[in-house]
C-alpha cells in the first residue's frame, strides 16, 4: 500500500482478489464478532491452504514494506503508524490479527500484528513495517515471497461506529474523478484522501457499523475489485 524508501513502488490500480482461504477466515470474523506501481517481480501464483487443526490458515505471495514519509501517521485502524514496530498491512484479516510469517527466499521468520490495509498491487499481500522487513531480510530486495499463517485472529474493530469503503487508490486524476462520479451515482459521500507517491484514495464515506460497510465493500467488489472496509478513525 506504500513504498519502503529504496524499494517498493506506488500501489497499482489494477486489483488482485484475495485468495479463498483468507477470504473465508475473514468471513468467519465477521460472523463471530457480529497503489500505480512499478514493476512487480513474476512470482508463481498467489497459493493458500486450507485451515489446519490448529485454526491456523495459510498463504502465499509477495510481501513488501514502509517506512518514511508514513512513519507516525494514522493506519486505517485508527492507531498511528509506528516503522519500527512489528506490524503489517493486510487487505483483509481483521485489525489486531497476529501472523507468523516466513521468507521464502532465506527462510527467515517474524511475528506481526495486522492493523492497516493493503498492499493494492497485484500478487502482493503483506506490506510489511520497517522493523518487521528487518527481521524478514526484505530492506534491500524490497519485495520479497512469503508465506503467512495466522496464529490469532483479531476483533476486527467491531464496535467502530463510522467506516468508510476505499475503493482504490488513483495516480491519475480522471480515474479518481471517474471512481466518484459512479459512487455519488449510487447514493453515496465520497471522500478524496492523499497517499504516498502521488495517489488519490476514494472513500464512500459514513457508513454505520462493521457489518454495514462489509455489505457494501462486497456489492461494490464487481466494479471495485480493492474495494475494502475501513473504520472513519483511520484518518485517511
Amino acid at each position: 500500500m506504500r513504498a519502503g524508501a529504496q524499494s517498493v513502488g506506488r500501489r497499482a490500480e489494477g486489483r488482485q482478489p484475495v485468495n479463498a482461504g483468507i477470504a473465508a477466515l475473514a468471513a468467519l470474523a465477521m460472523l463471530a464478532t457480529g497503489c500505480a506501481s512499478t514493476s512487480t517481480p513474476q512470482r508463481g501464483p498467489v497459493a493458500s491452504t486450507s485451515p489446519s487443526p490448529a485454526g491456523g490458515v495459510s498463504e502465499e505471495g509477495l510481501a513488501s514494506w514502509y517506512g518514511e514519509p508514513y512513519h507516525g501517521r494514522a493506519t486505517a485502524s485508527g492507531t498511528r503508524y509506528d516503522m519500527y514496530g512489528m506490524t503489517a498491512a493486510h487487505r483483509t484479516l481483521p485489525f489486531g490479527t497476529r501472523v507468523h510469517v516466513r521468507n521464502l527466499d532465506n527462510g527467515r521468520e517474524a511475528d506481526v500484528t495486522i492493523n492497516d490495509r493493503g498492499p493494492f498491487v497485484a500478487g502482493r499481500i503483506l506490506d510489511l513495517s520497517r522493523s518487521a522487513a528487518e527481521a524478514l531480510g526484505a530492506i534491500g530486495p524490497g519485495v520479497v515471497p512469503v508465506r503467512l499463517e495466522v496464529r490469532e485472529l483479531g476483533d476486527g474493530m467491531p464496535d467502530e461506529p463510522c467506516w468508510e469503503i476505499q475503493v482504490g487508490a488513483f495516480g491519475r486524476e480522471e480515474n479518481a474523478t471517474r471512481a466518484r462520479t459512479n459512487l455519488e451515482g449510487k447514493g453515496f459521500s465520497v471522500r478524496f484522501a492523499p497517499a504516498g507517491g502521488g495517489l488519490t484514495r476514494v472513500r464512500a464515506t459514513g457508513i454505520k457499523g462493521k457489518a454495514t460497510a462489509l455489505r457494501v465493500a462486497r456489492s461494490l467488489a464487481a466494479e471495485f475489485p480493492g474495494a475494502v472496509a475501513v473504520p472513519c478513525g483511520g484518518g485517511w
